[in-house]
């Protein structure tokens, strides 16, 4: 229950305004009485049930908005001469919510409906000239009361959008900042780790030319250059993804094989099970798996052929990339950048992923993603 402007609940201020408004109303028709016109215990009843319904003005304005116009024209036949307070407050709540039309329609019918209930009860015989004043006061206070709603709905309205526009100004500078450092970080590493993979490559080169032995450490730090610099700028891509480029997801699978057969690798695409919507977050999990093992099949495994199969299960979206490349049962996938980057996808999203040499050779990625189906 959220807090009104002084601590105090909104229930709480509600029933506290309800309250008082009932307790004024039937304090003004018990003072106001007359032995000729007396309304009796339904007049007062009408009374109090109209300032009570003020207790609901912000859940239900408009059905509050017809009990209390109905009470007031109640207490008004039953010759309870009391102005329609709670029908104001009705008023004002009901444009508040952005129900203006229905605030309108009803204020004019009770324009209507109060001069000939208290012509009905014998209330305010005395002449026209009266009922035009009276009239024109009950319309100026409806007036009142529905530009105060008003007011305070477009008041409203402009703080909303005002913070909206502030948490998206702020959202936006740090986006700016996040790829200005993205954008330092990487002209600073892909410089350095250039210049150690060049080395490198030279003195592999070298070494080879001349028939020595190339020292393991020193193949080692070449092929981590290269690793090191695939991942860089895999890194800033992500990193520049602001939204406005289309994601990449289920629909890309197939621009993802013919990449990878563009390169050499024998790659095929198998859609099995009756295809439907996934969420968005789950079509690029599957997008980036069967990138990360083309890719890896490619240019580490040296695979020849990878075949990727996606299945549509109750409930689940099954993802298996197998590939002939060169490891071998039993020995344990070594965790780099890219595994560890697909089980913590597939663990955000509740899912398991299975990674490792199948029998025969060769490689194995299987994961299974929860999806909510829907009919």
């Amino acid at each position: 229950m959220g807090a009104g402007r002084f601590g105090v609940p909104a229930g709480a201020g509600d029933w506290m305004i309800a309250v008082g408004v009932a307790a004024a109303s039937l304090v003004t028709g018990l003072s106001g009485r007359d032995s000729a016109t007396e309304p009796g215990l339904p007049g007062y009843a009408l009374l109090v049930a109209g300032g009570l319904a003020l207790a609901a003005r912000r859940r239900a304005p408009v059905p509050v908005l017809a009990v209390t116009g109905l009470c007031a024209v109640g207490y008004q036949a039953a010759g309870s001469d009391v102005p329609a307070v709670a029908y104001l407050f009705a008023v004002y709540a009901a444009v508040r919510a952005g129900h203006r039309a229905v605030a309108v329609a009803a204020s004019v019918t009770m324009l209507a409906a109060l001069p000939l209930a208290a012509l009905a009860s014998g209330l305010h015989d005395t002449g026209e000239a009266f009922a035009q004043a009276r009239g024109a006061l009950e319309l100026a206070w409806l007036i009142a009361a529905g530009a105060a709603g008003e007011a305070l709905r477009q008041a409203e309205r402009r703080a909303e959008e005002a913070e909206r526009s502030r948490e998206e100004a702020a959202r936006h500078r740090a986006d700016e900042e996040r790829l200005h450092i993205a954008r330092e970080l990487h002209d600073s590493l892909t410089h350095q780790i250039s210049i150690i993979k060049v080395q490198a490559e030279v003195a592999v080169h070298v070494a080879r030319r001349r028939g020595e032995h190339v020292p393991e450490a020193l193949l080692a730090i070449q092929e981590a250059g290269r690793e090191a610099t695939r991942e860089l700028h895999a890194t800033l891509q992500a990193l520049r993804d602001d939204g406005t480029a289309p994601p990449r997801g289920l629909d890309h699978l197939p621009e993802l094989v013919e990449r990878a057969r563009a390169i050499g690798l024998e790659a095929t695409l198998t859609i099995e099970g009756r295809r439907h919507d996934v969420p968005a977050a789950v079509g690029r999990t599957v997008y980036r798996i069967v990138q990360e093992s083309l890719t890896n099949a490619a240019r580490h495994a040296s695979a020849a052929t990878a075949s990727v199969r996606i299945g549509y299960r109750p409930g689940t979206l099954d993802v298996r990339i197998d590939d002939d490349g060169g490891a071998a049962t039993g020995t344990a996938p070594v965790p780099g950048a890219g595994l560890l980057g697909m089980r913590e996808r597939v663990a955000a999203l509740g899912g398991r992923l299975r990674a490792g040499p199948r029998g025969g050779g060769g490689f194995t990625v299987h994961a299974e993603l929860p999806v909510e189906q829907t009919p």
